[in-house]
């Protein structure tokens, strides 16, 4: 660790806030693709939160990589922070995260696309963000040295279960007939993650 190690508390703040921006995001996601609605939220207003979230997704894992290659305790080359399996530090964790993270800006890009490629295209590609999740899932757990702690196992445990449950819910809508009472589950799942 450096004398100073503000940079390896900020690179560890900024990968968990952008895990816990990234779930939220997933929820929001899946809750809009199943059509939820909010009292007093109307569909639109849904929507631009589960934008901006997603865009600071964006800035706290680009302010992760950043703040993980100024740290001097492990150093990271550029290379290691953008070639998976690049890095001797934990090498397969760091990759996924890496993998992750690149798998995150390909699907940014659709996003800036979507007109261009069609809606069917890019709602299939925005599918990889639940890798993206996954990925970033694994690697926190793997490669994080707070894992260990309580409040972060926690924090995985409530995340994993609110995403299989979202998922959950949202692939037995599809299923069940209209006006199934699954508005309630979606909320549950929501509230589940808050706490």
């Amino acid at each position: 660790m450096t004398a100073l190690p503000v940079d390896w508390y900020a690179a560890r703040a900024a990968g968990v806030l952008a895990y816990v921006l990234l779930t939220g995001g997933v929820l929001l996601g899946t809750l809009l693709a199943g059509r939820v609605r909010l009292p007093k939220w109307p569909t639109f207003a849904v929507t631009d939160v589960h934008r901006f979230v997603s865009l600071l997704v964006g800035v706290f894992v680009s302010v992760h990589v950043l703040t993980v290659g100024l740290d001097t305790y492990v150093h990271f080359s550029l290379a290691q922070l953008v070639v998976p399996g690049a890095s001797s530090y934990r090498p397969v964790w760091v990759a996924l995260g890496i993998v992750a993270a690149e798998l995150l800006v390909a699907i940014a890009v659709t996003n800036l696309l979507r007109r261009r490629i069609g809606f069917k295209r890019w709602r299939r590609i925005h599918y990889l963000t639940f890798l993206v999740w996954a990925g970033a899932t694994v690697h926190g757990i793997g490669s994080g040295t707070d894992s260990n702690t309580p409040w972060l196992r926690l924090l995985y445990v409530v995340s994993v279960a609110s995403v299989l449950g979202a998922v959950t819910w949202r692939v037995g809508r599809s299923r069940l007939p209209a006006g199934s009472l699954l508005a309630p589950s979606a909320a549950a799942v929501l509230f589940g993650f808050v706490l």
